[in-house]
């Protein structure tokens, strides 16, 4: 596997880190996907993936996104995507779909984004689906109604009470702080993420992992969290577009999977055509950095085959 490094946006606005992963030469070309990854990590978590991507002829492309990894232009400025972050973000994942559809004519374009990431791709399913062959949603959540009016306007009187770039623990231990709470006696903070202990212990001793973000993130997160599962919104999304959601269903993020399984069926139910769903059983939020991540990686490379209609998705979805 060849790995590069580049930035989009980087005449235009907010310079934004992206690594490139690509088979090795003799490796055939079957496709590309791009990656959006969750909040407060970082793309370089997923070479693991990359590595099995690329071994099956995939080229792997994931930035990291503002006020996270090397987009990040200082220490201070993690967790912090500036005004208007995640309207930034989304853009910044158009454009990089984008440009890889210029680098890569003729290859099918698969978006895969978890957590944060999986809500950022969300609003791309209907800002810019045309970029996509398909979009797979990993640790993901639907629709939360009145609990986010709520966190919406908490986070906007700390704003305006400290400003945008004040690190919140508070709008953190509302956001997360319950997440752990299943899992008693608690090892870490993140015992939530996955049953894999040294899959956990790296996220506590990685530094560009587990930040606070600051009062403005969580505002903007907020309200994008409302956007995206406005009816006008999904109701344009086509309805020929593959989608895949995974996780586990222990995973608090997506509600122990019920709210998981309730947005394959919103899905179903406003007319798209293909919707495959699979939770996996005891686990938590982060499956691909779980006990039984090769069933997972094995079952997206499943479905990134039966998206090009070379085979048959598995049984379990």
């Amino acid at each position: 596997m060849k790995e590069t490094h580049f930035y989009v946006n980087e005449e235009t606005g907010t310079p934004v880190f992206v690594f490139r992963w690509e088979p090795d030469r003799d490796t055939p070309l079957r496709g590309v996907v791009q990656i959006a990854h969750g909040m407060a990590e970082h793309a370089f978590r997923y070479k693991r993936l990359a590595e099995r991507l690329t071994a099956r002829g995939y080229i792997v492309y994931a930035n990291d996104h503002r006020g996270h990894g090397r987009t990040a232009a200082h220490v201070n400025d993690l967790g912090y995507p500036g005004p208007d972050g995640f309207a930034g973000m989304t853009d910044d994942m158009i454009e990089l779909g984008r440009r890889i559809r210029e680098e890569r004519e003729g290859l099918p374009l698969y978006l895969v984004g978890h957590s944060m990431g999986s809500f950022l791709s969300q609003k791309v399913m209907y800002r810019a689906p045309q970029l996509y062959e398909g979009v797979a949603l990993i640790g993901t959540n639907g629709p939360k109604g009145a609990i986010l009016k709520a966190g919406i306007l908490l986070a906007k009187i700390l704003v305006a009470r400290s400003g945008d770039r004040a690190r919140s623990t508070f709008l953190s231990h509302t956001a997360l702080g319950s997440f752990n709470r299943p899992f008693r006696p608690n090892r870490t903070e993140f015992d939530w993420l996955s049953t894999d202990e040294a899959e956990v212990d790296k996220f506590v001793k990685d530094p560009l992992c587990g930040f606070i973000c600051t009062t403005g993130f969580f505002k903007d997160f907020f309200i994008h969290l409302s956007d995206i599962h406005q009816k006008r919104h999904m109701r344009s999304i086509p309805k020929d577009l593959p989608v895949l959601l995974l996780a586990g269903d222990k995973d608090p993020v997506g509600g122990q999977g019920k709210g998981v399984r309730r947005l394959a069926a919103l899905y179903r139910k406003l007319g798209l055509e293909q919707v495959d769903c699979k939770l996996y059983e005891n686990k938590r939020h982060e499956i691909l950095n779980e006990v039984n991540r090769e069933e997972v990686m094995e079952d997206l490379i499943s479905w990134l085959e039966a998206s090009r209609g070379v085979s048959k998705a598995p049984a379990a979805f």
